[in-house]
């Protein structure tokens, strides 16, 4: 039985998806390409080895662990724990070559804790950039109130994590990391901004908020110990997901070709939100 779709985009492949995992815990895309087929994902590197591609994984839902790797707790530190869940493929609305819609539920603890609508969609932007589209719904189907919290929130400063995430390849010297108006991670990390732009050998990458409740979640980004960039959902608070509530968030990613400049990628991502 095949576990894996692939992702096309102007007939040709830019992505694999794989959605049943034997071992991850949750689906993800991997690997990525530009449309020249140059890598833009890393799966399970050395330094993180439960870094996935791109994905959706999020630390800590009510104690529950859908990231991977320890748990932080308060007061401990990074301790692993059994509390990891499973975000679990339950089936395609539809799957096309140029995208998907999926449903999935997130199980920990013997139930499900949150019921996911995720779609995908990749769109050519020119001969050199294409966009990955992707949002998703988090509903609490449960009589009882939930919260999405992260290493920051229990006590790890800066570590605020967890969400969209993407890990890129990690090469001979950090990549470059900029905004709309500011450069480098320590500018970066932490701040929410309509973009942040990385570039490495060859690549460019272009994360940008989709919606006003996306464009407000602060940027987790690391490049010197490796390279990823993330929207947090709780970077420095906890987010509360009542009984019968939803989340929703929407990520598009710029995927290039070569290192683009801000005015380069301040137009790439205009024309991707707007496509």
């Amino acid at each position: 039985m095949t576990n894996t779709a692939l992702l096309s985009c102007a007939d040709r492949p830019v992505g694999r998806y794989t959605y049943l995992p034997a071992d991850a815990g949750r689906p993800y895309l991997h690997p990525v390409t530009t449309l020249a087929g140059v890598p833009v994902t890393e799966e399970r590197p050395a330094d993180h080895v439960h870094h996935l591609g791109a994905s959706v994984a999020v630390p800590d839902v009510s104690g529950h662990n859908f990231w991977g790797g320890r748990t932080f707790v308060r007061g401990q530190g990074p301790t692993v724990l059994d509390n990891h869940g499973t975000q679990r493929h339950l089936g395609w609305k539809l799957c096309d070559p140029d995208g998907f819609v999926e449903e999935l539920g997130w199980e920990a603890g013997g139930g499900e804790l949150l019921r996911e609508h995720r779609t995908v969609a990749a769109t050519p932007l020119s001969d050199t950039a294409w966009a990955l589209d992707l949002s998703f719904s988090l509903t609490n189907p449960g009589p009882g109130d939930l919260s999405i919290g992260s290493p920051a929130t229990n006590g790890r400063p800066g570590a605020g994590y967890g969400g969209f995430f993407w890990r890129a390849p990690k090469e001979g010297s950090p990549p470059a990391v900029f905004g709309p108006a500011a450069d480098g991670e320590e500018a970066v990390h932490g701040r929410a901004a309509d973009w942040v732009a990385l570039c490495g050998d060859g690549w460019s990458l272009v994360f940008a908020g989709a919606t006003e409740e996306t464009r407000r979640d602060p940027w987790f980004v690391r490049t010197t110990e490796y390279p990823g960039v993330g929207s947090s959902l709780a970077a420095a608070e906890r987010l509360p997901v009542p009984a019968g509530a939803t989340v929703v968030r929407r990520i598009v990613t710029v995927v290039a070709d070569g290192r683009l400049d801000r005015a380069g990628a301040a137009a790439l991502v205009r024309r991707a939100v707007t496509a």
